[in-house]
């Protein structure tokens, strides 16, 4: 995606007739007992990040760029409203007003882990973009974006099913959860089966929701810089034990008997 959503996809999503948005957040957190967690402090509020461990490549990948310190100090650098926003590209960081962003990332990319029909583009989606022509869908080291997408009535739903099925050869289909969620929270459809989404928002949905809203230049840039003032993680991985540490906790423990 770095300006990476082609551009008539962008046409035909602007051009599509707007729809109320549910805010309802139950749909959209789900149990994080056995998720990381990264929280970003961005310069409208906090946002909270469950990381998806069943896209393990991005989940790692994105916990070592978060301890690294790598988005202190990174800008959302494209917002647009019933879409997404999206951050990550490092020349933000010293980006002049007016500035064109979203073309540098780092200089590797992530294999593609999509996990459709498990993980799709409803609202609060956190998805990995994508170099432009990437290969085999793999996504940029650091730029991520997170869904805010619109409702969908269920003609306009089946037409971008449609599409998708069209574009993937009939390989994807919408279940009954995934058409309810789009018809309910909302969220983009077009961009299921073809990015990585590797977790989703748990707390902060209307902080993004600002994001999305505020004035921005023809480049969808906003006017006033918004800041990620710092993202930690929250809750890591679990430490797992070597074999070798095991067996000697548990001969420790025979020893003492």
């Amino acid at each position: 995606m770095k300006n990476k959503i082609l551009f008539s996809v962008l046409f035909a999503i602007l051009s599509l007739p707007m729809f109320a948005q549910n805010n309802n957040l139950d749909s959209i957190a789900k149990s994080v007992d056995d998720r990381c967690i990264v929280s970003i402090e961005t310069s409208l509020g906090n946002i909270k990040i469950a990381l998806y461990n069943e896209t393990p490549k991005h989940r790692d990948n994105f916990l070592k760029l978060v301890k690294e310190g790598f988005y202190n100090g990174i800008l959302f650098h494209r917002v647009i409203p019933n879409f997404m926003v999206q951050a990550g590209d490092p020349s933000s960081k010293t980006a002049v007003s007016g500035q064109l962003l979203g073309n540098v990332s780092l200089d590797y990319t992530i294999p593609a882990e999509i996990r459709f029909p498990q993980y799709y583009h409803k609202r609060g989606a956190v998805a990995a973009a994508q170099e432009e022509n990437a290969k085999d869908h793999a996504s940029s080291s650091c730029q991520f974006y997170i869904v805010t997408g619109k409702t969908f009535g269920p003609k306009m739903l089946e037409t971008k099913l449609n599409e998708l099925t069209e574009k993937s050869g009939g390989t994807i289909f919408f279940n009954d959860k995934i058409k309810n969620d789009y018809q309910t929270i909302g969220g983009a459809p077009h961009l299921d089966g073809l990015y990585t989404v590797f977790g989703e928002v748990v707390d902060g949905l209307d902080v993004v929701d600002k994001i999305q809203n505020v004035e921005k230049d023809n480049n969808n840039r906003p006017i006033n810089d918004i800041k990620i003032l710092k993202a930690t993680v929250v809750k890591d991985l679990p430490i797992k034990k070597s074999s070798t540490t095991q067996k000697n906790n548990e001969h420790n423990k025979m020893s003492k008997k």
